[in-house]
């Protein structure tokens, strides 16, 4: 079931007109703790299985949760970044329902009154677009464990080490129309978390997961039949099932069927979303407040201390870059995107070329991280290297072209991996050709070598790049390009053209 998207527009079209899709998401994002939501248990990924539990995790008789304030911490400062309402009084609640890797046979959430409220989040589409999506709620919950079916060829094994881990679930409006704008909602939201510092935001480990709420409709009609796809753990996963379940629904309707309201997963091998179970809404959960646990409330105090150590946010930095480094809004983007890329930023465009030093970054650094898989913070090329590299093209010792060559050296393992740029520029014999008789040299000879191209660059002018290609070439690179560029116009010609 493929579908592309008609032109221009988020409308998708079937066999009776286009179609709308409506997308809401749920979110559920692990609070950055080192102890769980309501016991001193360990919150550290990857441990044995059943070894960070403990007796209130277990659900053992007689044992009370006690409110881990650190995530309370974390869900007010998330709420703050989110522009949302704070709520000073918030309830607890049991969200009764059974299943095997939940042993208190209920999940301490937040029904009626969360803790944080209605708040926005501006999104980046393509075209420099900018779109806002409400934020309905946020509330703390407990995790679930997690049933093992691997261990065994006729029994399942429950590790219960997630068991009690705080989340937050942050639950969007359904405001978003398309899977890229599902998508750059997820990304922005990961972003403000990370620089927050109230959840790593890693999807692979489940510390980021989304329940997908996606329905169609025509166009300015009335809401569709949702179904939800539950824990969805990648952003290409989200794009994926999105557009499988839209065609899907549409396809039903189209045929003359409806769309049952139900829970369905996402399969990333077959590239579909398959039933899970039927989910009424009148009989979904059965709510009450936990007789346990008092409300919890906390003085306005508390928060303004909270907001005022609050970082400077991905839309704040983004435009402060814009102002300050005069940047264009798409590299700003790009660099804002972590907080740690646009540190590295700062640091090597210190005093420099902002926009030289950008171009490097982002075309020479996030393109040698990805290629190898490394994060920002294991780059063997230092932000105050950078820097020195982009002086090295500013002084028109190298070449921007000599430049990437030098970054390489830098990067790759080897004897010049980690180096300061000026002392390979040296020992290499990289520094650029400024002498213009030598130049010249390397011009004529070009020229005289091909007759038949300077014929051809007479009649079009746009040749004239070939000829600088090849005097690049015959120069290793070293040869000023502007010099080069001044010259073969002037050897064939061509300077008013």
């Amino acid at each position: 079931m493929t579908d592309s998207m008609t032109e221009n527009t988020n409308l998708i079209a079937g066999a009776t007109g286009d179609w709308e899709i409506v997308i809401g998401l749920e979110v559920h994002a692990q609070v950055s703790s080192d102890a769980k939501l309501f016991s001193g248990a360990a919150t550290t990924f990857g441990a044995e299985p059943n070894t960070q539990v403990s007796l209130v995790d277990a659900a053992m008789p007689g044992m009370l949760p006690v409110i881990n304030w650190k995530c309370v911490e974390q869900a007010v400062r998330t709420g703050l970044g989110l522009k949302a309402e704070i709520n000073r009084y918030s309830v607890f609640d049991r969200k009764n329902y059974f299943y095997p890797d939940l042993p208190q046979g209920y999940q301490i959430s937040q029904y009626l009154q969360p803790i944080v409220g209605e708040g926005e989040i501006e999104i980046d589409l393509e075209g420099g677009e900018v779109k806002k999506v409400g934020i309905e709620r946020l509330h703390l919950e407990q995790d679930a464990g997690k049933s093992l079916h691997d261990q065994h060829p006729d029994l399942s094994f429950v590790d219960l080490n997630r068991s009690g881990v705080a989340l937050m679930e942050i639950v969007s409006r359904p405001d978003m129309r398309s899977a890229a704008e599902a998508q750059a909602y997820v990304k922005k939201l990961r972003a403000i978390l990370r620089y927050l510092g109230t959840c790593d935001g890693n999807m692979e480990q489940g510390s980021l997961r989304a329940d997908v709420n996606v329905s169609v409709r025509k166009l300015g009609g009335e809401l569709g039949t949702r179904c939800e796809i539950k824990n969805v753990n990648s952003i290409r996963f989200i794009g994926q099932a999105i557009e499988y379940e839209a065609r899907r629904q549409i396809d039903i309707i189209e045929d003359g069927g409806e769309i049952d309201q139900e829970t369905r997963l996402f399969d990333p091998k077959r590239g579909e979303t398959r039933s899970m179970r039927s989910k009424e809404e009148a009989h979904d959960y059965r709510y009450f407040p936990d007789p346990d646990l008092l409300p919890l409330t906390f003085s306005a105090e508390f928060v303004e201390d909270i907001a005022r150590s609050l970082p400077e946010l991905p839309d704040d930095k983004k435009k402060r870059f814009m102002e300050e480094y005069s940047l264009s809004a798409y590299d700003a983007g790009v660099l804002v995107s972590e907080s740690e890329n646009a540190d590295f930023f700062e640091q090597a465009a210190k005093g420099r070329d902002a926009k030289a030093t950008a171009n490097m970054v982002i075309g020479s650094v996030f393109a040698g991280l990805n290629k190898a898989g490394l994060t920002i913070s294991e780059c063997p090329v230092q932000a105050d290297q950078i820097g020195q590299l982009v002086n090295l093209i500013s002084d028109q010792t190298i070449s921007s072209r000599i430049a990437k060559d030098v970054f390489d050296l830098m990067f790759d393992e080897g004897p010049d991996q980690g180096r300061n740029p000026a002392d390979i520029v040296e020992e290499r014999g990289l520094k650029q050709v400024t002498d213009t008789s030598a130049i010249e040299a390397a011009v004529d000879e070009v020229i005289a070598a091909n007759p038949d191209k300077v014929e051809q660059a007479k009649e079009k002018p746009k040749m004239a790049g070939w000829f600088v290609g090849q005097v690049m070439k015959a120069t290793g690179g070293k040869a000023n390009p502007q010099a080069v560029n001044q010259l073969v116009l002037a050897k064939l010609g061509l300077e008013d053209q």
